[in-house]
Order: C-alpha cells, then structure tokens, then sequence
C-alpha cells in the first residue's frame, strides 16, 4: 500500500516514517480519526471498505474520538440509526 507511508508521514508524527509504516493499521486508524477530506478519500480508495471494517473493529481504546467512530459505523454500514457499538474501553483491574 504505497499510500501508508505519506500518511504515516503526516499523521504519526511521533515517529519516523519507516518506524510507523511497520504498523499500517495503526496509521490507518490515525486518518480515519483525524484525517482531512482528501486523505480520507485517498485512503479509502486506495485500501479499501474492508480494511478500514478490520481496523475499526478491532479498534484499541482511545484510537477514535466519539465523531469519528460514529462517522464510520455509519459510513462502512456497521450500524443502524442510533444503534452504534459502544466505543472501546480500558478496564482498569
């Protein structure tokens, strides 16, 4: 997937490029979570409806903020009107 380098580029900034590549998933999440207009799009496009269903659900706490996992639910077709999944959560034992 040569669109995961760019936008590990842009939305991993933390790391380097190469370091955050190794983990496409995770940079899949950061721009479905934060991503502009276009990087949305372009992501989309380019991976695909059922990676970006794999990443959402197997979402780690914290990785979407309440817009955007509803957002996704909604545009992948995972949930109906109202009946969104609960956000993932940290359990602290």
């Amino acid at each position: 997937m040569k669109i995961i380098l760019p936008m590990a580029r842009k939305y991993i900034w933390w790391k380097t490029p190469d370091e955050a590549a190794r983990f496409p998933q995770r940079v899949i999440a950061q721009v479905m979570n934060m991503g502009d207009y276009a990087d949305v799009q372009a992501l989309a496009e380019q991976v695909g409806d059922a990676v970006l269903v794999d990443v959402l659900t197997h979402a780690q706490a914290g990785e979407f903020n309440p817009r955007s996992w509803f957002y996704w639910h909604y545009r992948l077709g995972l949930a109906s009107l109202g009946k969104v999944p609960a956000m993932p959560s940290r359990s602290v034992a």
